[in-house]
């Protein structure tokens, strides 16, 4: 079997570079949607089905992937295939030590955290030195200075990052802006929303029918893993046994594992990355939990740093019941590692009670009807100081025709829409060649 040009990866990214180029894409699972896939549990048999049901819970692979920042002509393609209902983001950091939700983010509400500490905060935003930082432990000095590092940034920061924050360069200020203004006011009175994701929408019957729709207009091969690829005879080799030829290939497959599996040799270190464990649960609803669609966490017991609440955003998340909104919930935990460092079943085991106590502890659920982790094995990309890994690997693979797409295939943060409108281009400009 020939192809001149096809695509690898049916996520958002890959998908929309089929769409829009009528090429081949290949899939390494049975379902697209890569981490922004979705499934189904019902609590009387607690197994992954695809396809909603109506008296199952709706998870994520990856956690919520709300969808933010689009363009409108990008945001109108989505609706076109899957109605979206909008949301303005209800967020907040909440120091369990206390007992206290701060709204997000943090530095534009000093207020919540009491005059002493909102003053002393203040000053330090305004007097701390400013200069090009090394690493994101320097910015968030520099940004926030010392109290609110402690506080918050610094443990929120060695938790998200695996303990990276130390040794990476600053990345997304946009998430977090400092405006000394807003902070002079936050400390007095409410401020308005401030970030990248203030507002947010979400397909109403769920992420997977956008997906599915998208899937549906693209030619899909499924069950192709990819295990390596000759760029000298052009040809990517299956982990069936298969094997196509190339002219031109579109990957949307993570930068560092296109690498290994070329072997191109990079005159640079690698950069970094985080794996992420997605604790899903459904359950009951507690008496404390918050209507927050995610909370920051810079400590907890168990290790995690995020929780999301599915069904804050979208009773959809529930079994469908006249009461399911009012009783329970369905709720995501995010837990980071070092890059590829994956705990084993024991050590997941031992998380999963541990973590679905401390909710219990803190009144965010009762009991619970479904407990299911997932492995995002590179979930977060980040970058060394002075590192031109990312851009020779890049320039390298243009050299043998491999042109990278999406969030991991570029190594860069963004969200649904900004992939899917990579995707677009890519297709469009792989079907003019």
């Amino acid at each position: 079997m020939r192809h001149q040009a096809f695509i690898l990866g049916a996520g958002v990214a890959g998908l929309a570079s089929g769409l829009a180029s009528g090429l081949p894409v290949y899939e390494a699972e049975e379902e697209p949607g890569g981490i922004c896939s979705s499934y189904y549990m019902r609590p009387q048999d607690g197994q992954r089905v695809h396809g909603a049901r109506d008296d199952a819970y709706r998870f994520e692979i990856g956690g919520g992937h709300w969808i933010f920042g689009s363009d409108p002509i990008v945001l109108r393609f989505i609706q076109s295939l899957a109605p979206v209902r909008a949301h303005a983001r209800r967020s907040s950091v909440y120091l369990r030590s206390q007992d206290l939700y701060v709204p997000y983010p943090l530095q534009n509400h000093l207020g919540f955290l009491g005059r002493e500490t909102a003053a002393k905060a203040l000053e330090e935003i305004v007097s701390a030195p400013k200069g090009p930082p090394s690493t994101m432990a320097d910015w968030l000095q520099q940004s926030f200075g010392r109290t609110l590092t402690e506080l918050f940034f610094g443990p929120f920061h060695e938790s998200y990052t695996a303990g990276l924050w130390t040794r990476i360069i600053p990345q997304d200020d946009y998430k977090s802006p400092v405006s000394i203004p807003l902070v002079v006011q936050g400390a007095l009175n409410r401020t308005p929303s401030v970030g990248y994701n203030t507002s947010f929408v979400y397909p109403r019957e769920g992420l997977d029918i956008l997906v599915r729709k998208l899937a549906e207009r693209c030619e899909v091969h499924y069950r192709k893993k990819v295990i390596g690829l000759d760029l000298g005879r052009k040809q990517v080799h299956f982990a069936d046994g298969s094997g196509l030829h190339y002219e031109r290939l579109v990957s949307t497959l993570p930068l560092n594992r296109i690498v290994e599996m070329t072997g191109l040799k990079i005159d640079s270190d690698p950069d970094p990355y985080t794996s992420v464990l997605v604790l899903n649960i459904g359950g009951e609803r507690g008496s404390k939990c918050p209507d927050d669609h995610w909370l920051y966490i810079p400590v907890s017991k168990s290790g995690f740093h995020r929780v999301g609440f599915y069904s804050n955003v979208d009773e959809s998340f529930l079994p469908a019941s006249p009461t399911a909104s009012q009783t329970r919930v369905s709720i995501y935990l995010e837990r980071a590692y070092p890059g590829g460092a994956k705990p084993d079943d024991s050590d997941v085991r031992t998380y999963t009670q541990a973590a679905v106590q401390e909710l219990q502890e803190w009144g965010f659920i009762k009991s619970t009807e479904i407990v299911d982790p997932t492995w995002i094995d590179v979930a977060y990309t980040w970058a060394s100081p002075g590192s031109s890994w990312k851009q020779r690997t890049l320039k390298a693979l243009e050299e043998h025709d491999i042109y990278q797409v999406g969030r991991y295939g570029r190594w860069k943060f963004q969200g649904v829409a900004e992939s899917i409108r990579d995707g677009f281009t890519a297709g469009t400009c792989l079907r003019a060649i």
